[in-house]
């Protein structure tokens, strides 16, 4: 453990992740049924295909994720950029003293597990058990992968523009004049 007890490089046997206070990082993670069986989580080509069920799609269930990710902005985390895409979300946040990143992503997930399928009557796995992660390594890092989070529906051809997709921070950024 390092200062604040946050894990420093980890692994659960799956991918690698780095766990430390101030570090900003971009997370994604998908619903259990994102991708084909054998296709790795990185691959952003087969997330953006809309694989899987899409439940994040429906009206009235985008917004559960993205209240859990405001629900602790400033408190556990900083949230710098967001977007919940049909069947995934991508995050990204600067990790606070004391939030461990594997126990910030795991809150997301059940709360929102929890309340989706409550909302849905259905029971069982909403997200996929591994997530991916990656800290920004300088200033350029962070406004490319800010770029990317926000753009993502308009590469997946979603939306012509970045803040015409409801449930990302690039909407909020249009409704408030910020950005």
């Amino acid at each position: 453990m390092t200062a604040g007890g946050h894990a420093g490089w980890y692994s659960r046997g799956y991918l690698p992740h780095c766990d430390s206070s101030a570090a900003v990082q971009h997370v994604a993670f998908g619903q259990a049924d994102a991708l084909p069986p054998g296709i790795a989580f990185e691959s952003d080509d087969h997330l953006d295909a809309g694989f899987g069920s899409c439940l994040l799609r429906v009206d009235d269930i985008a917004p559960i994720v993205e209240n859990a990710l405001l629900h602790s902005d400033g408190e556990r985390y900083r949230l710098l950029a967001w977007c919940v895409m049909p069947n995934h979300v991508h995050v990204v946040f600067e990790q606070l003293s004391g939030a461990r990143l594997s126990a910030v992503v795991q809150s997301w997930k059940s709360v929102t597990a929890h309340r989706i399928n409550a909302r849905l009557g259905r029971r069982g796995r909403f997200w996929r058990r591994e997530y991916f992660d990656r800290f920004m390594r300088d200033d350029g890092h962070l406004a490319r992968t800010i770029a990317y989070v926000e753009g993502n529906p308009v590469k997946a051809g979603l939306v012509k523009a970045p803040e015409d997709w409801l449930f990302s921070s690039a909407s909020r950024h249009r409704k408030t004049g910020c950005g």
